[in-house]
C-alpha cells in the first residue's frame, strides 16, 4: 500500500538509495533538505519533492512535517559520521535538536510510524557482537550524540504510546556512497589496477549492502507488532578484516598490486571487534541481509562501471586513501 512518507537526509548516502527505492515502489515522498545541502546525489529527482528546512528551527520543522502530511517519517539527517564533520554544535543541533524537533512534529501531526537512524558506534568498543540492549559505550562526540537520539526517542514512544523506533547501522556500503569512504576508494583504485595505502589488516567491520538496509527501513515501519521503542541492529553478522575485503576486491577487479599494509595510519576507532547481533531484527521483523559481501561489492562495482558521468566524479574526488 501506497504511504506519504517524509525523508530527512536524502542528500546523504543512505538517505539517496532510500529515496530511489520509495519512488520505485511508488510511494509520495518529500524529501525535507537542508537549504544548504549538496545536491549531486539528487540531481536526477523532481526538485518538486523537495522541501527546506534547518532541523534546528523547530518551527521550520513543523511547517514541513504539516506541509508533508507524511504516515511514516525516516529519519537519516546526521553530522559526524566522516572525519571532515568535527564540528560538535553542528552534531549537537543536527544530531540531538534536530530529531527532538522532528519528534515533537511528529507526534502533533500524528504520524503513524517514525524510524530513527541510530549508529553502531553507540555501543563503542566491544569485544563480542552486542544485543540491543547491551550496555552503550560511545566512543566518540558523535556516537554521543547518536546514543542520545536513540534514548530520546524510545522515550517519547513509551511516553505517547507512539510507533518511534531506531535501526542502528553497521557499515553500510553500495552505490552513492561518499567517494572517499574504503569500499569506494578500492574500488576506484583497483579499476586502475593498484591500491591505495591501507592499515591495518586486522582492523575489522560488519559491512552491510545498502539495499539490504533499505529494505530494514521498510520493514521496521510497516510492522504492528513490535515494542513502540524498538532498537534494532542492522547488520549481516559477519565480520570482515580489511584483509578480507581487499583480497576480495583484488580478485574480482583483477588487481595484481600488492597490499601495502601499514602505509595508512590507525584511526582512533579502528577495532578488531565490529560485529552485529542480528538476532532481534530476524526475530521480530522477518528481515535478514540478501547480499552477502561479494555480490554487494558486484553490485556496487557494476553500478560506477555503468554511469562514466558517476564514475568520473569518484575517480576525480576518491583520493588515493581511504576513510
Amino acid at each position: 500500500m501506497s504511504k506519504r512518507i517524509l525523508i530527512t537526509g536524502a542528500s546523504g548516502f543512505v538517505g539517496a538509495n532510500l529515496a530511489r527505492r520509495l519512488i520505485a515502489d511508488g510511494h509520495d515522498l518529500r524529501l525535507l533538505l537542508r537549504p544548504q545541502h549538496n545536491p549531486w546525489r539528487l540531481a536526477d529527482l523532481n526538485p518538486a519533492l523537495f522541501l527546506a528546512a534547518d532541523l534546528g528551527d523547530a518551527e521550520a520543522v513543523l511547517n514541513a512535517v504539516r506541509s508533508a502530511r507524511p504516515d511514516w517519517i525516516f529519519h537519516l539527517a546526521a553530522h559526524g559520521a566522516y572525519p571532515s564533520q568535527r564540528d560538535w554544535s553542528e552534531m549537537l543541533e543536527t544530531n540531538v535538536t534536530g530529531t527532538v524537533n522532528l519528534v515533537r512534529a511528529a507526534l502533533e501531526c500524528g504520524v503513524e510510524s517514525f524510524v530513527n537512524t541510530g549508529s553502531s558506534s553507540e555501543y563503542g568498543f566491544k569485544d563480542h557482537a552486542p544485543p540491543e540492549d547491551d550496555v552503550i559505550e560511545p566512543n566518540s562526540d558523535y556516537a554521543v550524540t547518536k546514543a542520545t537520539a536513540t534514548l530520546y526517542c524510545a522515550f517519547m514512544a513509551r511516553a505517547h504510546g507512539a510507533r518511534i523506533r531506531t535501526l542502528r547501522l553497521y557499515s553500510v556500503y553500495g552505490p552513492w556512497e561518499e567517494p572517499a569512504r574504503l569500499i569506494p576508494t578500492l574500488i576506484v583504485q583497483g579499476l586502475r589496477g593498484r591500491l591505495p595505502p591501507l592499515a591495518n589488516p586486522r582492523v575489522a567491520r560488519d559491512f552491510v549492502y545498502v539495499d539490504d538496509v533499505c529494505d530494514a527501513y521498510l520493514a521496521t515501519a510497516a510492522d504492528v507488532e513490535a515494542p513502540n521503542d524498538a532498537v534494532f541492529n542492522v547488520g549481516t553478522g559477519v565480520q570482515t578484516d580489511l584483509a578480507g575485503v581487499v583480497a576480495l576486491t583484488r580478485r574480482l577487479l583483477g588487481v595484481t598490486e600488492e597490499p601495502a599494509w601499514g602505509s595508512m595510519p590507525d584511526r582512533s576507532w579502528d577495532t578488531t571487534c565490529w560485529v552485529s547481533d542480528t538476532g532481534r531484527i530476524r526475530q521480530d521483523l522477518g528481515w535478514k541481509p540478501r547480499h552477502s559481501l561479494e555480490s554487494g561489492l558486484e553490485a556496487t562495482i557494476a553500478w560506477l562501471r555503468s554511469d562514466p558521468t558517476l564514475l568520473a566524479r569518484y575517480e576525480r574526488v576518491a583520493p588515493r586513501t581511504s576513510t
